[in-house]
Parts: C-alpha cells; sequence; structure tokens
C-alpha cells in the first residue's frame, strides 16, 4: 500500500547536549536510565515470601490439575484441528503437573 505522505526527512537535534540532560522533557530515557530507576513492583499480585516451597507446590499442582481438566473438557466440546491443539495444551500441563508432583515428592517423600 502507498503513504499519501513522504517520509518527514531525519534531522540532527540542533543541540546535541539536551539529548544528554534528563530535565529536557521530549527526551526518550536510554536503558541505563530505566534500569536506573527505582522500581516498585505492584502488589496486586505478589505471593507471600514467607509461604514455604510445599505449600506453593501444592498449589501449583491443583491449578495445573484444574487447567488440565478443564482443556480436556474444552476439548470435548471442539471440533476439527482445533481439538488436537487443544489435547496438546493438555499433555503439557500433564507434564508439567507430573514435574510439580516429583519435586513435591522429593520434598517430602512418601512412605
Amino acid at each position: 500500500m502507498i503513504k499519501p505522505t513522504p517520509n518527514p526527512p531525519e534531522t540532527a537535534p540542533e543541540n546535541l547536549d539536551s539529548v544528554n540532560h534528563p530535565e529536557d522533557p521530549d527526551r526518550i530515557p536510554s536503558a541505563a536510565d530505566i534500569r536506573a530507576t527505582p522500581r516498585k513492583p505492584c502488589t496486586m499480585y505478589i505471593i507471600d515470601p514467607q509461604i514455604d516451597t510445599q505449600t506453593l507446590l501444592d498449589d501449583a499442582c491443583v491449578s495445573l490439575a484444574s487447567a488440565h481438566v478443564m482443556t480436556m473438557d474444552l476439548a470435548d466440546r471442539t471440533y476439527g484441528t482445533s481439538v488436537n491443539a487443544l489435547l496438546g495444551i493438555a499433555q503439557v500441563i500433564m507434564l508439567a503437573e507430573l514435574s510439580v508432583n516429583r519435586a513435591l515428592d522429593q520434598l517430602d517423600p512418601v512412605e
């Protein structure tokens, strides 16, 4: 598709010093500026750092089992090639669930 107007000519900044000063409101921050900015994580989805590993793995296992059931249920009601994609997703979820279960077994061996 042809654009109705040509690209504007690229011009160098008239004052190169303005590019290096953070006071310039039109300046685009560099990667160094972004990394130097203090980051405050959003607390909406933070998991309590005091929760032990076994509890986290238990929750992951239950979540994966639920996702597996939902995916299989959706695959039962789907037709065509989408069924194969859903079954593939269900298999990946099941493998992740097996990995979490193995980790749980290593933390608390079954006697």
